[in-house]
């Protein structure tokens, strides 16, 4: 028999649909499934680098909905499926295995730091969007485009408090936005996250590059060893 979720009703299984939806909209790394105690959480990678060197910054979009107390997963899927019963969606018979899906953010001490008007997040959003648009000329190869939108939402915007704009991007992109509202700013360890109405996004930085300082081994100069 193909495993199902069990959600809380069926407006919460058309919820995760929508999120699993958007996330495929963005790129195609599928949504991780973590639920325990009732509560199941929804994260997909709004923007991830690639490789070593891709100095695209790690941005998380997550969404918490109602589940059967019982329902136990950690699974990332790109795919759902409608089941006879409305509260419950089929899983795939197999799982994926992104790298962002291997680091995690902290599940408790943010502190918190500030807060951003959403208009102001949405109007970055766009700014992205038209940027994005206007560099990616036609031709462009994949590559050229990755590097443009890596350029483009991972530099740091004053108006965002200093965030890479691609919280802007993932906030947008996941339907996250929507109306005015203060949206508060915590942070824990590495990890900031923004509190939306209607789901959070996470960011990781700052993005480590280039190589540390060679150290040397042997005794030093002037240290009395002959």
């Amino acid at each position: 028999m193909q495993p199902s979720l069990i959600l809380a009703d069926s407006d919460t299984a058309s919820d995760v649909l929508t999120f699993l939806g958007r996330a495929g909209q963005v790129a195609d790394d599928g949504v991780r499934l973590q639920a325990v105690g009732g509560v199941l959480a929804l994260t997909a990678a709004a923007l991830a680098p690639q490789g070593l060197f891709d100095q695209t910054p790690t941005i998380l979009a997550m969404r918490i909905v109602h589940a059967d107390p019982e329902l136990q997963c950690d699974i990332v899927v790109d795919e759902l499926s409608r089941d006879e019963d409305e509260r419950m969606l089929r899983l795939p018979e197999t799982g994926r295995s992104p790298a962002w899906a291997g680091v995690a953010p902290p599940r408790s001490g943010w502190t918190p730091t500030g807060e951003l008007d959403a208009a102001v997040i949405a109007q970055r959003a766009q700014w992205g969007i038209s940027a994005v648009a206007r560099g990616a000329t036609p031709g462009s190869g994949e590559e050229a485009v990755r590097a443009l939108r890596a350029a483009i939402w991972g530099e740091p915007d004053d108006d965002l408090h200093g965030l890479p704009r691609g919280v802007a991007f993932a906030a947008h992109a996941f339907g996250f936005i929507s109306g005015e509202e203060k949206v508060p700013i915590t942070v824990s360890g590495r990890w900031t996250r923004l509190g939306f109405r209607r789901g959070h996004v996470l960011t990781r930085g700052p993005v480590a590059s280039g190589l540390t300082a060679v150290r040397a081994t042997g005794p030093s100069t002037g240290s009395g060893t002959e």
